[in-house]
């Protein structure tokens, strides 16, 4: 069902951008921006990984460079029963995570050296746990294809209200009314699919890390640190908000994520379940391979 859903909303969006290719351009205008879109969707499905880490100047490491960090998510992905991702650290203090590529053969998860040293082991497990949920709910190239197509949008509404009053005075209406709606437009189905993702990839990383808990204090803690501490990739490109486990800089009404007081909730009524069953399977805690709560520092090393 999600899958329909989601085909459905990039159809909307294309069929939205071919619209607008229409008002400015006729119908030659709508076959290019069908092309457009066409090009993009490609682009996108192949490079999605490279565009959002060279975005961010990510930098991969591996056992030798981050041992605790790498072996973490190592441990996450065999609990998730996904082939190993390639690994990235950025280097920047505003706190947060992200995944992309796509699907889980082509996948990446990356986290800020800000969120490594803020949240402790268990704490950055559960949000890596959260970032691999993405993965295997297979979230990450359409939320890279939505914003880019998105994007589009809002450069050929621009575009538009510069030119395409020279249509006559009903183009010009159309064309000033697709300005005004074209991008808001973009933006609501943007978040109508990043916040049904945000709760799935919440309840994929409980089961995958076994610890709601834990993740219900790691978003506790980074949400505040990350409105209050800037974030210049979000800043350059808001698209990049939609890829992070907590929103940057933007009112719950426009925001890509649900609340995090939201979040938190949910997690916490996981949190009872997740201890009634550990208690019935004879288990003292939940995915062990992160019950130490010291912290890791950016290049993943264990910090007492």
């Amino acid at each position: 069902m999600n899958g329909f859903k989601t085909t459905m909303l990039l159809a909307a969006l294309t069929a939205l951008l071919m619209v607008l290719g229409y008002l400015f351009g006729g119908s030659g205008g709508a076959l290019i921006a069908l092309v457009v879109a066409a090009g993009m969707n490609f682009f996108t499905y192949w490079n999605a990984d490279k565009i959002v880490l060279r975005m961010h100047n990510a930098r991969v490491v591996d056992a030798a460079s981050a041992p605790e960090f790498y072996g973490l998510v190592a441990d996450l992905a065999r609990n998730a029963g996904l082939p190993m991702p390639k690994v990235y650290v950025v280097d920047t203090a505003a706190p947060n995570a992200f995944a992309t590529g796509r699907n889980p053969e082509n996948a990446a998860v990356a986290a800020t050296t800000g969120l490594l040293g803020m949240l402790s082991r268990e704490e950055v497990a559960a949000v890596m746990a959260h970032e691999l949920g993405h993965v295997r709910n297979r979230d990450t190239l359409v939320m890279t294809m939505v914003a880019t197509i998105a994007g589009a949008i809002a450069m050929i509404a621009n575009f538009g209200l510069f030119f395409g009053g020279n249509r006559g005075n009903g183009h010009a209406a159309a064309g000033i009314l697709a300005v005004l709606m074209a991008p808001f437009a973009a933006m609501i189905v943007q978040m109508a699919i990043s916040r049904t993702r945000e709760y799935g990839a919440d309840r994929a990383g409980a089961e995958i890390s076994g610890n709601p808990a834990a993740l219900a204090t790691a978003l506790a803690k980074i949400s505040g640190a990350a409105q209050r501490i800037p974030n210049p990739v979000a800043e350059r490109n808001p698209a990049a908000a939609q890829l992070y486990i907590v929103p940057v800089g933007l009112s719950e009404l426009f925001s890509t994520h649900p609340s995090t007081e939201k979040r938190i909730a949910a997690l916490q009524a996981m949190q009872g379940q997740v201890e009634q069953d550990q208690v019935g399977q004879g288990q003292a805690g939940g995915f062990r391979g992160v019950a130490r709560p010291s912290a890791l520092d950016p290049l993943g090393r264990g910090r007492r």
